[in-house]
């Protein structure tokens, strides 16, 4: 698997993105940019043995992950041990502020705000 130009140019310009730009938001520096650009391969070559081994393409050994549902799993997860150590507490209650806590500060303020406000409208 190798890094391509064309792919990332496409798509950065979509976002209406510099390359320049989009290194300084991902803090990657051009020149490890250009050296990841002109690798033959991404991946180790630990991977591509094991692929050669199987008889198969390394991609077929990845996977992608759903960080989205990996992060409610973990939440789930985390419910499930309070709520055994902390009968008394409400399961919903507890989901709801660990999935509040995965937020920062600022935008649980805002979110609140928001609440806030249009509570008071509909007064």
């Amino acid at each position: 698997m190798y890094l391509s130009q064309n792919k990332i140019k496409i798509l950065y310009r979509t976002k209406g993105l510099s390359l320049k730009k989009l290194l300084s938001l991902a803090n990657v520096s051009k020149t490890a940019y250009y050296n990841l650009l002109y690798k033959d391969t991404l991946l180790p070559n630990s991977i591509h043995r094991i692929a050669k081994i199987l008889g198969v393409q390394p991609s077929t050994l990845l996977e992608e992950s759903n960080s989205e549902e990996e992060k409610m799993k973990r939440i789930l997860d985390l419910t499930d041990k309070i709520a055994v150590s902390l009968p008394e507490l409400d399961r919903e209650n507890v989901r709801h502020t660990l999935i509040l806590l995965q937020e920062g500060p600022i935008e649980r303020l805002r979110r609140s705000l928001t609440r806030g406000q249009k509570f008071n409208i509909l007064r």
